[in-house]
């Protein structure tokens, strides 16, 4: 059974950082995508970034490019999203998504067979 537990949440001031982890267990290969998906309340789920653990592939959406990094730790099979220059709008409930097989997920929902419990994020002063 695939299993993603999602931690590093909390409250920063705009402008701040936080780096929220995923760590996955349970997928039968070594071939997985990953993606950082965030609900605001209110508004619909939104797609954040996504990566490979079979490549150095990634993507993100453009509301966070050049301000949050996903990377993964496949010795770990952990990964990590670095959200940097963090804004009131950023403020979400975070959750990591999983699917097995090869290449890109890519950032919406459907391409997901896993999915963690969700990690919130307050970004205010």
């Amino acid at each position: 059974e695939v299993q993603l537990v999602e931690s590093g949440g909390g409250l920063v001031q705009p402008g701040g950082s936080l780096r929220l982890s995923c760590a996955a267990s349970g997928f039968t290969g070594d071939d997985y995508a990953i993606a950082w998906f965030r609900q605001a309340p209110g508004k619909e789920r939104e797609g954040v970034a996504c990566i490979s653990s079979s490549y150095d592939g990634k993507d993100y959406a453009d509301s966070v490019k050049g301000r949050f990094t996903i990377s993964i730790d496949n010795a770990k099979n952990t990964v990590y999203l670095q959200m940097n220059s963090l804004k009131p709008e950023d403020t979400a409930i975070y959750y990591c998504a999983g699917v097995e097989g090869w290449g890109l997920g890519g950032l919406f929902d459907i391409g997901y067979d896993f999915w963690g419990q969700g990690t919130q994020v307050t970004v205010s002063s």
